[in-house]
C-alpha cells in the first residue's frame, strides 16, 4: 500500500511528464461488471487511474452492518490488479475530499447519479484547472444487488 505522500509525488512525476492523472473513488466491495465498466471508461480519460478506496470503517460506516464483505487489504490487491487501474490509495474520512486535495489530479469521475455540487472533491479539482466527469453507471449491476441476490432478499437474475 502506498501512503498518500508518496502517492502525491507518484501524481506529480506523471503530471511533469505530460500525463493527464484521472481520480475516482468508491467502496469496490465485491468487484462485478459495473465496476470495471466504471475503470476502464475513467482510465479512457487520461493516462494514469487512480482509485480512491473506502476503509474497511468507512465502508461499514456507509453501508452498514456486515459491510465490507471483502476486506480493505484484499479489496487494493484486486482492484491493483485490474488492467485499468495504475494506483490504489486507501482513506478513511466519510468523502476522499483530502485525498483530492492532495493528490491534485486532473479528472475526478463519478456516476452520473451524483449532482456535480454533491461530488466530493470537485470544487478542488476544478479551482486547479482540471475537469470533473459524470459518467453513466452500467444498469442492474451493483454491490448491494449482489449481496440481496446471494442472501436470497432478491429474486431478479443479476444479468
Amino acid at each position: 500500500m502506498i501512503d498518500w505522500q508518496a502517492a502525491r509525488r507518484l501524481v506529480a512525476d506523471w503530471q511533469a511528464a505530460g500525463g493527464k492523472v484521472v481520480f475516482t473513488n468508491g467502496c469496490f466491495d465485491l468487484i462485478h461488471a459495473g465496476h470495471i465498466e466504471i475503470l476502464s471508461q475513467a482510465r479512457a480519460l487520461g493516462d494514469r487511474l487512480i482509485v480512491g478506496l473506502n476503509s474497511d470503517h468507512s465502508v461499514n460506516e456507509l453501508k452498514g452492518a456486515g459491510r465490507p464483505v471483502i476486506t480493505q487489504d484484499d479489496r487494493v490487491k484486486i482492484l491493483s490488479a485490474l488492467r485499468p487501474v495504475d494506483l490504489v490509495v486507501i482513506f478513511t474520512e466519510p468523502t476522499p475530499a483530502e485525498l483530492i486535495a492532495v493528490l491534485r489530479p486532473d479528472i475526478l469521475v463519478k456516476g452520473r447519479e451524483y449532482r456535480l455540487e454533491d461530488i466530493a472533491g470537485a470544487d478542488t479539482v476544478l479551482a486547479s484547472g482540471g475537469e470533473v466527469r459524470r459518467l453513466e453507471l452500467v444498469t442492474g449491476r451493483s454491490t448491494s444487488a449482489i449481496i440481496r441476490k446471494i442472501r436470497g432478499q432478491e429474486r431478479d437474475e443479476i444479468a
